[in-house]
């Protein structure tokens, strides 16, 4: 039981983290960024290419890489479409997303690539009585200290305030002095960070990195962000953690010959959420397409 809770609290607290992710762009664009996922896979190719480094300049040449990417897919890619249409918006997250697929395979091959960043939290240790993952302990714990910081930032810092006012009402916060282009590029900035994140955790517990690692976790997220509110950063997280505790749940409960189709009761679960509350858990109070 002890070992279901963890497994549940971790596979939840990567989907919250790649949620917010998502919800941050979001909120603050009403873009669906299907390329989020992307930056995950961005940040695993990075750790591999300096595999042989110390993990700590690993994973910082990792966030280096996938900052730049989220800026640059920013610039170039989404700014100037900024006051284009949510159909011509989620196009361009598409072709974002399939074009830095294809650069990665171009770059490093279409194989998977053996990748362990964090070898030394792979022993189980004896906790109640019972033996659980360190892996899955220390991922539970830097998720929540994230998402912890993370609130104190939103909620205390006058750039993390001007976020919050974005994602209520991007227009009247733009008529109130928030800076636009700030706001939009601090949103892709903290995205990239918890992109990273996610990889270095994630790869951690599958032990490999392709061209195609972050696409599953990015659609997983935006189901996610529907079930907790479209807009909603904190319904973002709240529905990270349903997804994914109600998958390992799943995993566990569902008898062995159904559990090949666990993702087909997992997205039962979500549509009947969303029969529940169409809005989502926690809507945005003001949610509105941008002018």
């Amino acid at each position: 039981m002890l070992q279901t809770i963890v497994d549940a609290l971790s596979l939840g607290g990567l989907y919250a983290l790649t949620a917010l992710g998502v919800g941050l762009i979001f909120s603050v664009m009403r873009l669906a960024n299907f390329a989020h996922g992307e930056l995950i896979t961005c940040a695993g190719y990075a750790m591999f290419t300096l595999s042989g480094q110390p993990v700590l300049i690993a994973i910082g040449f990792a966030l280096l890489v996938s900052v730049a990417v989220a800026v640059l897919t920013e610039r170039l890619a989404f700014h100037p479409l900024r006051h284009a249409d949510p159909a011509t918006l989620l196009i361009a997250s598409f072709t974002v997303s399939m074009f830095l697929q294809k650069l990665m395979v171009f770059l490093w091959d279409s194989r998977v690539k053996p990748l362990d960043p964090l070898p030394f939290l792979n022993t189980p240790i004896s906790l109640f009585g019972s033996d659980v993952s360190l892996l899955k302990l220390v991922t539970v714990g830097i998720c929540g200290l994230l998402l912890a910081l993370l609130t104190l930032f939103l909620g205390r810092s006058s750039l993390g305030m001007q976020m919050r006012a974005a994602a209520e009402d991007f227009t009247m916060s733009r008529l109130l002095g928030v800076r636009a282009t700030t706001v939009v590029i601090l949103a892709f900035v903290l995205s990239a960070v918890l992109a990273v994140t996610v990889a270095v955790l994630f790869i951690a517990q599958t032990g490999f990195v392709h061209p195609r690692l972050g696409v599953q976790l990015a659609v997983t997220a935006f189901v996610a962000t529907v079930i907790g509110g479209l807009g909603s950063l904190p319904g973002a997280v709240l529905g990270g953690f349903v997804v994914g505790v109600t998958a390992s749940l799943l995993q566990v409960l569902l008898p062995a010959s159904l559990s090949p189709f666990r993702d087909a009761f997992l997205y039962l679960t979500v549509i009947l959420i969303l029969l529940a509350k169409p809005n989502g858990l926690l809507p945005a109070r003001g949610l509105k397409e941008r002018i």
